[in-house]
């Protein structure tokens, strides 16, 4: 299972995993973690948002955010 971070706002951390994927979309467990609460939801996401996200950046894989800290 790979875990995505999304780009957002100072101080606010948001984070999902794909649990799930059929033709058309993918089903995503995400975290929102702010001001020390944490909230997960299973939502779903369009493979064609989900690419374009990850071309513009707005996502990235955690396991790439690693690597270029190291």
């Amino acid at each position: 299972m790979k875990r995505y971070c999304i780009k957002c706002r100072s101080g606010r951390i948001e984070y999902f995993d794909i649990i799930g994927d059929t033709d058309d979309e993918y089903t995503i467990r995400l975290t929102r973690v702010s001001d020390g609460s944490e909230k997960t939801m299973v939502e779903s996401m369009s493979k064609s948002l989900f690419q374009m996200c990850l071309k513009t950046g707005y996502v990235f894989e955690l396991e790439q955010a690693v690597a270029t800290v190291a």
